[in-house]
């Protein structure tokens, strides 16, 4: 049996078709549509109609690459950048007319489950309490838990294209006092999260996403092409040099480093910052870049609990008003839990298996 996953990110539209027999995602073929959807639109406006279009010339190629490779209908999904549009359910509604594909929202806490959840399965058991982070365009994902799934959940509006928007626009490279702004900013934000993953102590720290995966080989860990089974650890203390690298070039020198690619070079100094604050506020000194996220989380949690969870999700395009950092995955068990004053507050997730 063949399954597909379509993850539609700040940048690019990722696709992975992989065999689900014996409960384990292999995957069979991957392949990404760069949209570069971030550098068409502005925190706050709507989606522009020609992004909404090349949105949906992707998703529909991405669905005819499965169907080819013998999957199902994908489980398709926006992360931060169409999510916090104000148009994002015109936007929902225009691809499912368009290609057929029910394209929806997750909000940013179930997307942090479901990125645990991968990260979980990967790292096995033996990993203990297990702390997530996971830095996306629009979103910083941050996740604590002992079993299954988290504990508890944060999602805050720390990506690393939202903040090299608000904070470096016309600024290449920024100034350390830009920097400085940046940093304070994210450790006003921080400051509930980071409290509780120190109280909690984990005893595994993972990092996912993109971002991290680039910094880490920036910062000499093994290039993708040695495979997904190679330990890859991220450092704090070389992260901080790192952090000194980038604020020194202009983007299109960061191109230049290893692990920065082109597309990611303008949002890397960002992305650094927001990773090294994060590590260091919440007392982390290492943390391992896991292979496994949230696209995975979705495969597994449909293995693992039926179809009925994303049924769920997906049953209703026209009632969704997705709004950042807020709602929960009917089904998983979620209840709210408040933060301080400027923070976004945690969420408390029981888990349920």
């Amino acid at each position: 049996m063949r399954m597909s996953v379509v993850d539609v990110g700040s940048n690019t539209v990722r696709l992975v078709v992989a065999d689900v027999e014996g409960g384990v995602p292999l995957p069979v073929h991957t392949a990404k549509w760069r949209l570069r959807l971030s550098e068409h639109m502005t925190p706050g406006r709507p989606v522009p109609d020609p992004a909404v279009r090349q949105l949906s010339e992707a998703v529909e190629a991405a669905a005819r690459t499965a169907e080819r490779w013998g999957a199902a209908a994908p489980l398709a999904f926006a992360t931060t950048v169409v999510r916090s549009a104000p148009n994002c359910p015109d936007v929902l509604r225009s691809v499912r007319a368009d290609t057929g594909v029910r394209l929806c929202t997750l909000p940013g806490e179930v997307e942090a489950e479901l990125t645990f959840l991968g990260a979980r399965r990967w790292m096995g058991w033996r990993s203990g309490p297990l702390a997530l982070l996971d830095i996306g365009g629009g979103s910083l994902e941050v996740a604590f838990g002992r079993g299954r799934l988290p504990d508890f959940v944060a999602s805050l509006p720390l990506g690393a294209g939202r903040l090299t928007h608000e904070f470096f626009t016309g600024q290449d490279p920024p100034s350390a006092e830009r920097v400085k702004a940046l940093r304070r900013s994210v450790r006003h934000q921080l400051r509930d999260v980071a409290a509780r993953i120190r109280w909690e102590g984990p005893r595994t720290a993972v990092a996912t996403s993109r971002t991290f995966q680039q910094l880490a080989r920036l910062c000499g860990s093994a290039p993708g092409r040695h495979g997904p089974f190679v330990e890859r650890e991220l450092r704090r203390a070389d992260l901080g040099r790192a952090v000194d690298r980038l604020a020194a070039l202009p983007p299109a020198e960061r191109a230049a480093l290893p692990g920065i690619s082109a597309p990611r070079a303008v949002q890397s100094l960002a992305g650094a910052l927001v990773g090294h604050t994060t590590m260091k506020l919440t007392g982390l000194r290492t943390v391992t870049v896991c292979p496994w996220a949230i696209r995975e989380g979705v495969l597994l949690r449909h293995i693992e609990d039926g179809p009925s969870w994303w049924a769920e999700v997906t049953r209703d395009i026209a009632e969704q008003t997705p709004t950042p950092g807020s709602g929960s995955l009917p089904g998983s068990g979620a209840a709210a839990g408040a933060g301080a004053a400027g923070a976004v507050p945690l969420r408390i997730a029981t888990p349920t298996g």
